[in-house]
C-alpha cells in the first residue's frame, strides 16, 4: 500500500508593522514669526504629550492650536497621526485630507495610505503610497508597505520590485529584505530567497522569524541539517517561537528523526494547545513509530480544532486502515475527498 502522510510547515512569508510617523513627524515645528506664541505652545506641549502616549491631551492642543490658526499643516498632521495611534482611522484620514489641503507633502500621503490601509481600502492606500514616492522619490517606507500589499495580492514581482526600491534607498532596511526573500520563494527562485533571508540577518540578526524563513526555504531545497539549524537559531532567539518547533519537528520528520519530530512537536503543542497543523503532524510522527492508536487521536484533535482540515482526515484514514478498521478509513477518505483533498481519492478507489 502507498502510504502518504502529509506534514505542514509554516512560513512566516510577511512581516509588515505599520506605524505612522515618519522619523520627521515629532519634531517641534517654530511657527511662523506672526504666529502668537500661544499656539506655538499649545502645539509644541501637543508634540510632548504624544511622545508620552497621552493622546487626549495631545488631541485637544492640536485641537486648540487649529482653533487659533486654522491653516496649520502640521497640526492637522499631527492631530491626524493621534488620532491613527487612537485607532480613530476615519478621523485620521480626514485630518490627514486637510493638511493635504494646505501643503501637498509626502509625510501626509503615506499616513493616509497607512489609515486606510488599515481600514481595508488597499486601493486607496496602494494610490497614496504611490503619491508619496511621487513626491519624494526615496520614501524607502512607501514601496515598502506598497510592496506588502502588491505581495499580499499574489503579485510577487510587483512586490520584489518595490523591495528592491526599498533596499536602493535604505540598504540597511531588513524587514525589506526579509520579505524580498519570501516573495522570490514563491516565484521560486529558492536561492535568491535564500540571499535575501541572509542579508536581512546581516542588517538585524535578532529577527528570529527571518531564521525561520531561512530553514524553510533550506528544508525546500532538501538541506534538512542546514533546515533545523536555522530552525533552532529562531528557538534560540524566541524561546516560545511555536512555528519554529513545528518546522524544525517536519525536518526532523524528513530527515527520519520521528522521535525527534515527536518532541518539537510536543513542544509546539506545550505551546499553543489549539495548533492543529502540530497535531497532524504529531500524528504523522507516531504513525511512523507505528503507534497507529496515538496517531489516530491526534488526527482526531486536528479535526476537532478545524472541521475542515481535509489532510487531517486523510492521514486518519490511513491510520485506520492500519488497524483494519476498513469502513472507518473510507469514511474519512470520503470526507478529505468532500473536502478537496484531491490524493484522498488515490484511497477510495478500494471503498464499497
Amino acid at each position: 500500500m502507498n502510504i502518504k502522510v502529509l506534514l505542514f510547515t509554516v512560513l512566516n512569508v510577511l512581516i509588515v508593522q505599520r506605524f505612522c510617523f515618519s522619523q520627521n513627524d515629532t519634531v517641534k515645528a517654530k511657527i511662523l514669526e506672526d504666529t502668537s506664541a500661544v499656539v506655538e505652545k499649545l502645539y509644541n506641549k501637543g508634540i510632548e504629550y504624544f511622545k508620552y502616549k497621552s493622546f487626549d491631551k495631545a488631541m485637544k492642543n492640536f485641537t486648540d492650536a487649529l482653533a487659533m490658526k486654522p491653516d496649520f499643516e502640521r497640526a492637522y498632521y499631527n492631530r491626524g497621526t493621534t488620532k491613527f495611534e487612537m485607532k480613530n482611522y476615519n478621523g485620521a484620514i480626514a485630518d490627514f485630507n486637510l493638511a493635504l489641503g494646505i501643503a501637498q507633502k509626502p509625510d501626509s500621503y503615506f499616513s493616509l495610505g497607512q489609515a486606510e490601509y488599515e481600514l481595508g481600502d488597499k486601493e486607496k492606500a496602494t494610490a497614496d503610497y504611490s503619491k508619496t514616492v511621487q513626491l519624494k522619490i526615496d520614501y524607502a517606507q512607501a514601496y515598502y508597505y506598497r510592496g506588502g500589499i502588491k505581495f499580499e495580492a499574489g503579485d510577487y514581482k510587483g512586490a520584489i520590485d518595490d523591495f528592491t526600491s526599498v533596499i536602493r534607498y535604505k540598504p540597511d532596511y531588513a524587514y525589506a529584505y526579509n520579505d524580498r526573500g519570501s516573495a522570490k520563494r514563491e516565484t521560486g527562485d529558492l536561492d535568491g530567497a535564500i540571499k535575501d533571508y541572509k542579508n536581512s540577518l546581516v542588517a538585524n540578526s535578532d529577527m528570529a522569524f527571518a531564521y525561520n524563513n531561512l530553514g524553510s526555504v533550506k528544508r525546500k531545497k532538501g538541506d534538512l541539517m542546514g533546515a533545523i539549524g536555522d530552525y533552532t537559531e529562531a528557538i534560540n532567539h524566541k524561546k516560545e517561537y511555536v512555528i519554529a518547533y513545528n518546522n524544525r519537528g517536519s525536518a526532523k520528520y524528513d530527515a527520519g528523526d520521528y522521535h525527534g519530530a515527536l518532541e518539537d512537536y510536543n513542544s509546539a503543542i506545550g505551546l499553543k494547545q489549539d495548533y492543529d497543523y502540530a497535531y497532524n503532524n504529531r500524528g504523522a510522527a507516531k504513525f511512523k513509530l507505528k503507534d497507529y492508536n496515538g496517531s489516530i487521536d491526534d488526527f482526531t484533535k486536528a479535526i476537532k480544532i478545524n472541521p475542515k482540515y481535509g489532510y487531517a482526515y486523510m492521514n486518519r484514514g490511513v491510520a485506520k486502515e492500519m488497524l483494519r478498521d476498513d469502513a472507518g478509513a473510507c469514511e474519512d477518505w470520503k470526507k478529505a475527498v468532500e473536502l478537496t483533498v484531491e490524493a484522498a481519492k488515490d484511497y477510495t478507489g478500494s471503498c464499497k
